[in-house]
């Protein structure tokens, strides 16, 4: 799954609360429900790069990354918002005298 489906379906959730979903408990208990969720994913990540193996790691991140997107989502920032940060950042460096 790509990122900005994902995105959209977190976003989706939040404009059209399903009884039962996850990502609407976390919409419901509120930011620091989700910045708590987002700490612990951040500190598994973490555990499984330092020993817990690479397929433990994609799905911590995979976590993480869930987790980041219900935080961009509640404050209404898009993950093109971030990939126009990114690419601000990525410019090229003039050549050095």
């Amino acid at each position: 799954m790509k990122i900005d489906e994902l995105y959209q379906i977190i976003a989706d959730r939040k404009a059209a609360p399903q009884e039962g979903s996850y990502t609407n408990y976390l919409f419901d208990k509120g930011e620091d429900k989700i910045l708590k969720k987002v700490g612990e994913e951040a500190m598994e990540v973490l555990l499984a790069a330092k020993g817990e193996g690479d397929q433990r790691l994609i799905e911590e991140v995979s976590d993480l990354t869930y987790h980041l997107l219900v935080l961009l989502a509640s404050r209404g920032i898009t993950p093109a918002d971030i990939g126009a940060e990114l690419e601000k950042r990525h410019q090229p460096r003039p050549p050095q005298a």
